[in-house]
């Protein structure tokens, strides 16, 4: 039998040393690719692998909704013409209706002025995708330029009221009631909080207000009137102005109560 030499040293351990150093330097290379990912990337590859349900449950207002950069005459809501500081209450309906002019926003926004307020509709299509209550980035760079002109007149701003609208999806069936209302509240809070944290006026004075499907201005009947319904609805109202009902805003800015808007 052939004896085993003695005294020499095995080199097996140098195969195990050299695997675990491979190992070693492949996670730190890992670590730093990681760290010079954009975070907007990596925020989506991350959601790839784990959706939540509201994403994979989302149902599309009357079956479409639009994905992605909405363009306007002039490029990006938001990117075209910026507004100028207005110098006083009267002055600030003057610029946001040369803003909404100038960026081709005419047929999304709808900007009306009364005795002591500022009525301002804005379309879903500005700030949400269908179903969404998220803010979309189209939609904070208008009203980026919106809280620009009310900070110039904070101090004669009484109240800022934000409405949420839906619309009944059906002709003849009403929305479910628990979806309806959350999702009308939390567009209108949406817009509110993003306003809030401007700084641009006393938080006490901004106040949101979600309605459901029940303040329709349209009918229900048509693809098209059901969108008019979907929308947002700013009310700026001056200091010690008469304090109005919502019929009364309605009447004077559509020319009509919403009991009328359903028939």
């Amino acid at each position: 039998m052939k004896k085993q030499r003695k005294g020499g040293i095995s080199n097996e351990w140098l195969n195990t040393y050299s695997d675990m150093v491979t190992l070693l330097l492949c996670f730190f290379v890992l670590l730093y690719s990681i760290s010079s990912v954009d975070s907007t990337k990596w925020r989506m590859i991350v959601k790839s692998f784990n959706p939540t349900d509201a994403e994979i449950s989302q149902i599309v207002e009357d079956g479409q909704a639009t994905e992605g950069n909405y363009d306007v005459e002039g490029g990006l809501l938001g990117e075209g013409e910026e507004v100028q500081f207005a110098d006083d209450f009267d002055e600030m309906y003057q610029k946001l209706a040369q803003y909404v002019e100038e960026n081709g926003l005419s047929g999304d926004v709808e900007v009306t002025k009364g005795d002591g307020f500022t009525f301002i509709t804005f379309r879903n299509n500005i700030f949400f995708d269908g179903n969404s209550d998220v803010l979309k980035q189209e939609g904070k760079s208008v009203l980026d330029q919106f809280s620009k002109v009310i900070d110039g007149v904070s101090d004669s701003i009484g109240e800022i009221q934000i409405l949420g609208h839906t619309s009944q999806a059906s002709p003849t069936e009403p929305n479910e009631i628990e979806s309806d209302r959350f999702l009308s509240s939390n567009r209108a809070a949406g817009v509110l909080v993003y306003i809030q944290k401007k700084n641009i006026i006393e938080p006490e004075k901004l106040v949101s207000i979600g309605f459901g499907q029940f303040r329709p201005i349209s009918s229900f009947e048509t693809r098209e009137s059901r969108a008019k319904n979907r929308r947002v609805e700013i009310i700026i109202s001056k200091n010690d102005s008469v304090v109005r009902s919502l019929d009364n805003y309605y009447n004077e800015v559509y020319g009509t109560e919403p009991s009328e808007a359903q028939n």
